[in-house]
């Protein structure tokens, strides 16, 4: 479990790393949300493509990987939406709806042992994205952006324990990229910028990011349950606070510090349970 968790810590700082130079293209550069998402996929392809495993491409054949990717594209789309108006460190935490949809799924569908007292920790991290949220008529559409994303983030990481068998970390990473990118295809080359030097370079750190990101958790989703692992995507918080931070000068008011404290306490004190 030491090894997993090292591996999430990792992965779990590199997304937001990524998203936050999605952030800086659409926020400050006016580059469409969804060629961000789009170009992740693209160059994620290009990158992956030299170490692919033989027969990677028989994936492909198989209805599941479809369904993976699509919730994978979806959830990516509504990410970008969210990180062009709102702050990062409170659509992460708005996002971590996420682990408690991962939670569910994996007991209904994968039968997971759980524990009482991990469900009770699962259910305080969920208050602490409802004081992040604090639904109502006066909700910001972003922060919405943000919640559905993590519904689909959730989707995808008991789907990535299901699937996790069929093939390598490294196959399964170039599939869901191939896939979802042809679906943000035409999405993408329609809002295609002007590319200038900040542009590309921009581009390419949000996708290298979010490609080794996700390959690193695909390696954690393969040696240790998921139920375990849900609680430690809230290890992207801390990354989403600093990043926010220095980058773009943005601190959480005193709600969004509190469903963090309680966001992060209650993922942490789970990943000690046995």
């Amino acid at each position: 479990m030491q090894r997993a968790v090292l591996i999430m810590f990792v992965a779990m700082s590199l997304i937001p790393g990524g998203d936050s130079a999605g952030k800086m293209l659409s926020s400050n550069l006016g580059v469409s949300p969804l060629f961000v998402a789009w170009s992740r996929f693209a160059l994620g392809i290009l990158i992956l493509l030299p170490f692919l495993p033989n027969g990677s491409d028989a994936l492909l054949r198989n209805w599941r990987i479809w369904v993976r990717a699509a919730v994978l594209a979806t959830g990516i789309s509504c990410i970008q939406m969210a990180l062009q108006t709102v702050d990062i460190a409170t659509v992460f935490a708005a996002f971590f709806i996420g682990p408690l949809v991962s939670y569910v799924l994996a007991v209904i569908f994968l039968r997971e042992t759980v524990t009482p007292l991990r469900s009770v920790l699962t259910v305080l991290g969920f208050v602490g994205v409802l004081l992040v949220v604090r639904p109502g008529p006066g909700g910001e559409l972003g922060v919405l952006w943000a919640v559905a994303a993590g519904t689909c983030y959730g989707t995808f990481l008991t789907m990535s324990r299901w699937l996790s068998g069929l093939g390598t970390p490294m196959a399964l990473t170039f599939t869901q990229m191939v896939i979802a990118g042809l679906m943000l295809l035409p999405l993408g080359l329609l809002n295609m910028p002007t590319m200038t030097l900040p542009i590309a370079g921009l581009t390419l750190a949000s996708a290298i990011c979010s490609m080794l990101g996700n390959l690193l958790l695909l390696f954690a989703y393969r040696i240790a349950p998921a139920t375990r692992l849900a609680p430690l995507v809230y290890f992207q918080l801390i990354a989403a606070v600093l990043l926010g931070w220095i980058i773009f000068g943005d601190l959480p008011d005193s709600y969004t510090w509190a469903g963090l404290a309680l966001i992060t306490g209650a993922g942490l004190a789970s990943t000690r349970l046995r």
